[in-house]
């Protein structure tokens, strides 16, 4: 088929996530053809481009494992299906449901598997609802979220997260979804103080549970650092100061690692570099390293009682989906975990941390840059017209679009935001090499951006 067919029936076709849909169908899709050697993308056209952003925050391990490709293949021939439902299950459903209680957090012990993060959080949702009912406290079905948050894009999940996107159009958030002011330090009220920051958000949650009434809040949730939201880093403590927080409120504490799982911020879990346990946490992406789809809802068993001991014995709970505990990206996430401890992914993506850090901290000196910010091998650049006022680009400028396609030819992939952040999730097998490339190609990208005579005038 030929390159302009392929683009035609895209147009005609193919619905892409999170798009302008007449904007695409007039600039057409940019179709990838390959990957390899970890961290290397090929178009259809055969240009390289150096993947900075792990395809969506997921391709962890990167682009090329054969180990990974094995393990599904033989799954495939072994048993390519099996339900949970009827009583039955898979090996590799169970294995992975132990080893992930093994590697969480230790509060955590009870897995429900998903195909995605949207679904985790929905699944959080029902079964917080259940809990509460099966416990004999209906009221109790407020949720509290985060400004910038992101919690996936399903019917109810969508009203947690909190980005005009996913509410347009789309009649969220919901009466009983609420928000309070986002941990973002190079934004704050309070200043940069991190003491200030965390205490600013310690009480404007009491503050909101006031509000609604502490008999009526069910849940609290929160992502250790908000992707989607712009790569906001909290300052370290915040989460544990949240966690502690609404224990004394007696609210269920929520915690989305769909990004920060897996070694993206150092440890597996964002959770074990505070101590904190949830009662509940949602992951995906990593957990695959995107090579299949499936994402998990690990519960206490606090919650996981209060459910089970709610009806008779043989009374359903109902909820379930035809491809949960999947037996071939459960095999596919065991390998993945094995690639991360045994096969030193994880070590090496600490090793690498001090570098990323101070290719980000160069950046500052770039006449566009106002902040850089990272935990881990996530990380972000924020783009401003004054540095002294922190004055943001006018979005008229169409900058965060110019941003992506001058680093694409600049042979370079990251997430350009629309409020002029740029996000960075390398692999966890980026070399030095690898980060040299990737900063020269991104001061690169900001020269040219610089160079545009309105992009000038904006900075005067």
């Amino acid at each position: 088929m030929t390159t302009d067919a392929l683009l035609d029936l895209d147009r005609k076709h193919l619905i892409h996530p999170v798009a302008a849909w007449r904007g695409h169908e007039q600039r057409g899709t940019t179709v990838l053809a390959s990957g390899h050697d970890g961290v290397w993308l090929r178009d259809i056209h055969g240009k390289e481009v150096l993947d900075a952003f792990a395809g969506l925050w997921c391709v962890n391990i990167g682009y090329g494992h054969e180990s990974v490709v094995q393990a599904a293949a033989e799954q495939m021939r072994k048993l390519p299906y099996a339900t949970g439902y009827f009583g039955f299950g898979s090996e590799p459903a169970i294995r992975l449901a132990a080893k992930l209680a093994e590697i969480a957090p230790k509060s955590l012990r009870h897995t429900y598997l998903t195909l995605g993060g949207s679904e985790a959080v929905d699944a959080a949702i029902r079964l917080i609802t259940h809990y509460y009912n099966a416990t004999g406290r209906p009221q109790k079905k407020h949720f509290i979220a985060i400004e910038r948050g992101y919690h996936g894009s399903s019917s109810v999940g969508s009203g947690l997260t909190a980005l005009p996107a996913f509410h347009r159009g789309f009649d969220v958030p919901l009466p009983n979804q609420h928000y309070i002011a986002s941990p973002y330090p190079y934004r704050s009220p309070v200043g940069d103080d991190p003491q200030a920051v965390i205490a600013a958000s310690v009480a404007a949650l009491r503050a909101k549970v006031a509000e609604l009434g502490a008999d009526n809040v069910a849940a609290f949730f929160c992502e250790p650092v908000q992707g989607s939201g712009g790569v906001i880093v909290p300052p370290k403590g915040w989460l544990k100061a949240m966690r502690e927080a609404s224990r004394e409120l007696g609210i269920l504490f929520v915690v989305d690692e769909v990004i920060t799982g897996f070694g993206r911020t150092g440890p597996m879990f964002a959770c074990l570099a505070e101590d904190v346990e949830p009662d509940l946490m949602t992951m995906a992406k990593g957990l695959t390293s995107g090579y299949v789809p499936m994402g998990a809802l690990m519960i206490s068993d606090e919650v996981y009682n209060g459910i089970a001991d709610g009806a008779a014995p043989n009374v359903l709970v109902g909820h379930g989906a035809t491809y949960s505990g999947h037996p071939v990206s459960a095999a596919v996430a065991l390998e993945v975990i094995r690639l991360y401890e045994e096969g030193g992914i994880l070590a090496h993506a600490q090793a690498m941390e001090p570098g990323f850090a101070a290719g980000l901290g160069e950046m500052l000196d770039h006449p566009l840059v106002g902040d850089v910010r990272h935990r881990g091998l996530l990380g972000a650049v924020e783009l401003v017209a004054d540095k002294a006022s922190k004055r943001a680009f006018d979005p008229a400028l169409g900058l965060a679009d110019r941003l992506f396609r001058s680093g694409y030819q600049n042979g370079l992939i990251f997430r350009s935001f629309g409020d002029h952040i740029l996000g960075f999730a390398p692999a966890l097998c980026f070399t030095e090499d690898n980060f040299a490339q990737l900063f020269a190609r991104l001061k690169r990208t900001l020269d040219e951006v610089l160079d545009a005579p309105d992009v000038r005038r904006a900075l005067a």
